[in-house]
């Protein structure tokens, strides 16, 4: 783990509900695809959230918060890190924490899955494989309640047609009349795609009442406990 100070160089609305922070360290960060930093807000406070940059980018780190009056945990972060980009001063972090990151010396084909604002853990990891030119078949799936909170679909869809290996499959759970692409659960949809996934390393970050679930539906589908990864692991049984 790294602890620096940092910079809030931009707080940008991605949706109604989801934002995009940067944040400059006071010296090169050091994380691997998949890993989370913690924003310090007391010495017994402190907020994980999924670092959405690519390892390469140690100058700037990019945070997709998703804030809402209901959401007392990252609003009240949200809030901090504004107070620090309105008065100039740097926020504290740890970066580099996780046991869920990429798994860069396996061959195994690779399914990410998102759920929401998870979609930032899992696109760490799709930058970095193709940056690094990776010949694994990535099966990219990202879930979401509605068309409006698919805020970087044109992006993943470019990085899909940037290489014949790599896959986006967008889900929307509650689709308007006009959605052509799959719907309900993200990890519905997974398994109709894959009729077993077995071969698979799977990388997943959503809720933590939707991860459970996602695991038991995801082994009863073949997949093996270890080939699994998920932050939440940690927190449920």
């Amino acid at each position: 783990m790294q602890i620096v100070n940092a910079a809030v160089v931009s707080i940008t609305p991605l949706t109604e509900f989801v934002y995009k922070v940067e944040l400059k360290p006071n010296e090169p960060a050091q994380f691997e695809a998949g890993h989370y930093l913690q924003l310090v807000l007391g010495e017994k406070d402190k907020r994980a959230f999924s670092i959405a940059s690519k390892p390469s980018q140690t100058e700037l780190l990019e945070l997709h918060i998703g804030a809402s009056e209901e959401n007392a945990y990252a609003m009240q972060a949200l809030e901090h890190l504004q107070d620090h980009h309105k008065a100039g001063t740097e926020a504290l972090i740890e970066v580099g924490l996780g046991i869920s990151q990429l798994r860069e010396s396996s061959a195994l084909p690779i399914v990410l899955l998102a759920g929401g604002t998870g979609f930032s853990y899992v696109k760490s990891m799709a930058d970095h494989l193709s940056e690094i030119d990776s010949n694994r078949p990535v099966f990219f799936y990202w879930g979401v309640r509605d068309e409006s909170a698919l805020y970087a679909n044109a992006e993943m869809q470019q990085w899909a047609d940037s290489k014949p290996n790599f896959t986006f499959v967008p889900v929307v759970e509650h689709a308007s009349e006009q959605w052509t692409g799959h719907t309900g659960y993200v990890h519905k949809a997974v398994m109709k795609d894959i009729v077993s996934l077995e071969p698979y390393e799977i990388y997943m970050a959503g809720r933590f009442d939707m991860i459970g679930p996602v695991r038991d539906d995801f082994i009863a589908h073949g997949a093996l406990r270890e080939n699994m990864y998920a932050d939440a692991f940690a927190f449920i049984k």
